[in-house]
């Protein structure tokens, strides 16, 4: 795994061998980050990054500039793992992690964000109920995107505020824009 873009492109990101995530591959990163450039000045936003697995997104936030970044992981091994590499990468001003249920969060959090990241493992049976939980709370900021990563056997293009699917690979990004009108 690999940092694809900002200050720290090319760096070398090694997990431990116990790790248990699916990262984002890196074809599919860069493609999303282009995506994303599109709406938004990375130095200006914030973020959300939930089941942050290794860290990767908040790294490729947080090499690109974007100074409020908060990631969410409940797991131990991943946790002491991304907060090992923010220290590392001195990331430290950059992303607040914390340690927690990514369901308990979103019910307990006021904080909005302009981007909110969720890549859940791809067998989690209420996926859908990371979407009503962002939208009921109202987590959104104006002007913000909400994306979540999933398998393709999951279809959100009938959900309100959907603005489009992408695919690359394996791996689908649906996003959501909560200014359209459905």
């Amino acid at each position: 795994m690999r940092i694809i873009g900002g200050k720290y492109r090319g760096k070398i990101i090694s997990p431990p061998s116990n790790f248990r995530s699916r990262p984002t591959t890196d074809f599919a990163k860069e493609a999303l980050f282009n995506v994303i450039g599109n709406y938004f000045n990375f130095e200006n936003i914030s973020v959300l990054d939930l089941f942050s697995g290794t860290g990767s997104i908040s790294y490729e936030f947080a090499s690109r500039g974007t100074k409020n970044i908060v990631a969410v992981e409940k797991n131990f091994i991943h946790t002491k793992f991304i907060q090992t590499t923010i220290e590392k990468l001195g990331f430290n001003n950059n992303i607040r992690l914390i340690k927690s249920n990514v369901f308990r969060y979103l019910k307990s959090t006021k904080q909005k964000f302009d981007l909110i990241f969720a890549d859940p493992p791809y067998d989690l049976e209420n996926i859908p109920e990371i979407y009503d939980l962002i939208f009921k709370k109202e987590l959104l900021s104006d002007k913000s995107l909400l994306i979540i990563e999933h398998s393709a056997e999951i279809d959100f293009s009938s959900y309100k505020y959907f603005l489009m699917k992408k695919t690359y690979g394996s791996v689908n990004f649906s996003f959501f824009d909560p200014e359209l009108e459905s």
